[in-house]
């Protein structure tokens, strides 16, 4: 029974933007971002092409709404596991290799990233946005914890931004592998595994002592 003072159809307008984003994802997932069409996008949602507009002018004004509400929340998790852990960097590093590929196991995840580097060339906007709110602040967060465990003495000299891209490059290249090669045959990477091992390697290398 719906609750009084709440029509379906207004319970039913309140819940389109999110439906409109939530299909997005998925038709972006499927189609990269210069194949997929507001019509596409609206059937999967299950409302007019018109009703789109309603609430996002252009197709980046879309893009620019799945990265607020289905990916900054997962680099929320990230920021606040580096900025709550104060050492030693190691279980952070272990706890991150944990949580990664969990945020990264989403399908459609995968295949927006895949689209985003893709398609950067012809759509520069899509590649910014994904850099300025997505890439920027993950890996600043990852440095910026590099660094005060350089400071500590857990982690050799070093670029601190290098010693991230480092870590996290990895399961980057294993998502786009999964969404590329993968479908065509090729034998997959099981990311957990891919994470853990990885992981324990770069942290041997960043340690001080090559023997720890």
């Amino acid at each position: 029974m719906l609750p009084s003072g709440q029509p379906k159809f207004r319970r039913r307008k309140a819940a389109r933007p999110d439906e409109i984003v939530a299909a997005a994802l998925e038709i972006f997932s499927e189609k990269g971002f210069a194949a997929a069409r507001l019509d596409d996008i609206a059937a999967r949602a299950g409302v007019s092409k018109g009703a789109i507009y309603l609430y996002f002018a252009t197709k980046e004004d879309i893009f620019r709404a799945v990265i607020a509400q289905a990916v900054l929340p997962n680099v929320g998790q990230i920021r606040q596991l580096a900025a709550a852990h104060p050492g030693p960097f190691s279980d952070l590093a272990r706890g991150l290799a944990a949580l990664a590929p969990t945020l990264l196991a989403r399908s459609e995840l995968g295949g927006v990233i895949k689209m985003v580097v893709g398609e950067a060339r012809n759509f520069p906007e899509i590649a910014r946005m994904w850099h300025d709110q997505v890439i920027d602040p993950a890996l600043g967060a990852l440095s910026e914890a590099i660094g005060a465990a350089q400071a500590r003495g857990e982690v050799r000299p070093g670029d601190p931004r290098l010693y991230a891209l480092g870590l996290i490059g990895p399961l980057l290249a294993g998502v786009i592998w999964r969404e590329t090669f993968t479908p065509v045959g090729a034998e997959p990477f099981d990311l957990p595994t891919l994470a853990r091992q990885h992981f324990e390697t770069a942290l041997r290398g960043m340690s001080p002592d090559p023997t720890a």
